[in-house]
């Protein structure tokens, strides 16, 4: 990977909670971690490992003072509010289990919305949504609200909406935690091929180990610290 653009670098984050009166629990010690543009990395683990900390830090959710965060190009190690919020906004992307779609818009609206919020126009909002959902192959499901989408299809509206103001950073948290196998398949290929599309970077912590196996490389937190694993070993 060293040919390619480095789009995330992470040195040095460490995370401990307060678990009881007195004790603490240190989840993450000292974890380094690089993503390039074009590369899907899983992120796998039993629950508790310390997955959702990460992608917390990074996505800036949360903040480390020792860790360097640095994402395409800008050091957020110490950003203030402000700078993390736009960050947030214009460089990454997020994807959790649930769609968290709104009810009341349809699919092209609930993309476009992010696109609103930067200032965009509801003409340029709308085309750059379009595209999107065309590429994710819900062309034909432009109007329908979520409640007229199946699960498979609400999810890759949700992926369409993450990548739409062209972050260059991707964080899911089991996107397709709630799907059946097939049609975890069918998303995750979506997934994979607009990153691929878009030359983001993306980092997915998932327990389907079977995609897991298809994914560019897969990394595990074991006792704080992050392996990288063999995907044939997964």
């Amino acid at each position: 990977m060293s040919n390619k653009t480095v789009v995330m670098s992470l040195r040095g984050l460490n995370r401990t909670y307060n678990v009881a009166e007195g004790a603490q629990l240190e989840v993450l010690k000292g974890v380094d971690l690089d993503l390039y543009a074009g590369e899907v990395v899983g992120l796998v683990g039993p629950s508790g490992s310390g997955k959702s900390s990460l992608l917390h830090c990074v996505g800036l959710l949360e903040t480390s003072e020792e860790a360097q965060l640095i994402i395409d190009g800008e050091d957020l190690t110490r950003a203030n509010d402000k700078l993390r919020t736009r960050a947030r906004l214009t460089k990454i992307g997020f994807v959790y289990q649930f769609h968290h779609l709104l009810p009341e818009f349809t699919a092209l609206g609930n993309v476009a919305l992010p696109q609103r919020v930067l200032g965009r126009s509801v003409r340029e909002a709308e085309a750059r949504a379009k595209a999107l959902l065309e590429q994710v192959g819900l062309g034909e499901r432009l109007n329908h609200q979520p409640a007229q989408l199946s699960g498979g299809e609400q999810q890759r509206v949700a992926i369409a909406r993450a990548l739409v103001n062209s972050p260059r950073l991707l964080l899911a948290d089991e996107p397709t935690g709630n799907l059946d196998p097939d049609t975890s398949k069918q998303v995750f290929e979506a997934l994979k091929q607009t990153v691929r599309h878009q030359q983001v970077a993306a980092l997915i912590a998932t327990h389907n180990l079977e995609l897991a196996r298809h994914m560019d490389r897969v990394v595990t937190i074991q006792n704080g610290k992050l392996t990288e694993l063999s995907t044939s070993a997964v």
